[in-house]
């Protein structure tokens, strides 16, 4: 891997490049992606038909879009036990840990005024779970548990089935293990059209979940306002914090864990040890040989694949905020401490015997989390993102008597008029 000084320079230059990652870059295709989701809006299961048949090479029509019982069950058979083991293990540490965030409906009352939120889920989620060259289970907890706990009444899950119209079937397993109510053979732009706003076949959601390739993410983007979205989604990134007490072997296996995703998958270690800097990348040679993913981590290390060397953790930290990474590992002799002093980061890994992939598939937290930069400003998917919170305001005659004047007073300072006289009409004599 590159070694360089951490500068503000190289900061800088660093930040550009993975920026360059980012889907709203991808302007070139815009254009396809707004061709198939219109062609979707307007012939529905026809388009869906067409482009599954286009890009996924299989017969689907109304008969069998839907995925069946009979397929589950067969997808059951074909899952091998241990696997469904540790699915149902990981179903229980993800639901625990999202149970913890439920809000409740709160209210107030003192002199003649009630005033408080209602928490209600939405009433349709949509899942989109990728297929193609990898399959993920774990994506499809991820996306699901979060809804469930939330109390949403239906969801919806959309995959791209291969050319025989099989659907992977640990997807499967996964989906009917989490909860999923309805699965739907179709993938790409085209799905997420579907969700957003209905065909024959597929039912229209409130809101859409779930990665995807390039086209995916554009077409989220293109449908947000239709409906609701998590988020606009880039490659995956990893970013490891460690000082001379970080063990260089576990150092380098988990920045691979992240460049094995694609070659746009970003992995940066940020160190204050030049010793531990050159251990590194000693073993990050050794495991890229053999790792089977071997071309496609060469390629994402070539492209963003970073060592920085620090002065000292103080710049060390203001780096790692500055990168706000989608998935963050301390490994320093004092984690905690520096814990509290990093702002922005998607997920927060302590130690290192809490490697990055134990968030990806067990620990419980969510592993949908910001990326390029945005966890300065987004959070985990969470059971946040499938209610809505409803004001609540009641005032009596005489609560409301008693502050009239000032809201009128307001209501004409901006001219408003009706809103004054709204207000003025009560307490006519």
């Amino acid at each position: 891997m590159r070694t360089l000084k951490l500068t503000k320079d190289s900061q800088k230059n660093i930040l550009e490049s993975l920026l360059k990652r980012s889907p709203n870059n991808y302007t070139e295709y815009e254009s396809t992606v707004n061709e198939i989701i219109n062609n979707v809006k307007e012939n529905r299961d026809k388009a869906v038909f067409e482009y599954t048949k286009k890009f996924d090479k299989a017969d689907v029509d109304a008969s069998n879009i839907r995925v069946t019982e009979e397929e589950i069950k067969e997808a059951y058979e074909l899952v091998d036990e241990k696997l469904l083991a540790v699915i149902k293990k990981a179903l229980v540490n993800i639901r625990k840990y999202h149970e913890k965030q439920l809000q409740n409906s709160w209210f107030t009352t003192e002199d003649g005024i009630i005033l408080g939120q209602k928490v209600t889920p939405i009433a349709k989620a949509g899942v989109y779970v990728p297929g193609g060259k990898a399959v993920y289970p774990s994506s499809v907890l991820m996306n699901v548990l979060p809804a469930k706990v939330a109390g949403v009444e239906k969801i919806v899950m959309c995959t791209p089935c291969g050319a025989d119209g099989k659907v992977y079937p640990s997807t499967l397993v996964a989906a009917n293990e989490a909860g999923v109510d309805e699965i739907y053979k179709v993938g790409g732009a085209q799905a997420i059209a579907a969700m957003a706003f209905g065909t024959e076949s597929v039912p229209k959601v409130d809101k859409i979940v779930g990665p995807g390739n390039i086209f995916v993410a554009l077409a989220k983007k293109a449908v947000f306002g239709y409906v609701s979205i998590d988020s606009i989604a880039g490659p995956s990134e990893i970013l490891v914090l460690a000082d001379e007490t970080a063990n260089p072997r576990y150092v380098a296996a988990d920045l691979l864990s992240q460049a094995e995703h694609d070659e746009m998958a970003s992995a940066i270690l940020i160190t204050t040890s030049e010793e531990l800097a050159k251990k590194v990348s000693e073993e990050v040679d050794k495991f890229v040989e053999v790792l089977s993913r071997k071309e496609i981590i060469e390629k994402s290390l070539e492209n963003y694949g970073y060592i920085l060397v620090a002065e000292d953790m103080d710049e060390a930290i203001d780096a790692v905020n500055d990168i706000a990474s989608e998935h963050m590992e301390i490994v320093t002799r004092d984690p905690f401490s520096v814990m509290t002093k990093i702002k922005n980061a998607g997920a927060i890994f302590i130690g290192e015997y809490s490697s990055e992939p134990l968030g990806d598939y067990f620990a419980g937290p969510n592993h949908v989390l910001p990326t390029n930069g945005t966890a300065k400003f987004f959070s985990a998917l969470s059971v946040d993102d499938f209610i809505k919170k409803s004001s609540i305001i009641s005032y009596s005659r005489e609560a409301l008597e008693r502050i009239h004047t000032d809201i009128e007073q307001f209501a004409e300072c901006e001219k408003l008029t009706a809103h004054a006289n709204s207000i003025k009409v009560r307490f006519e004599d």
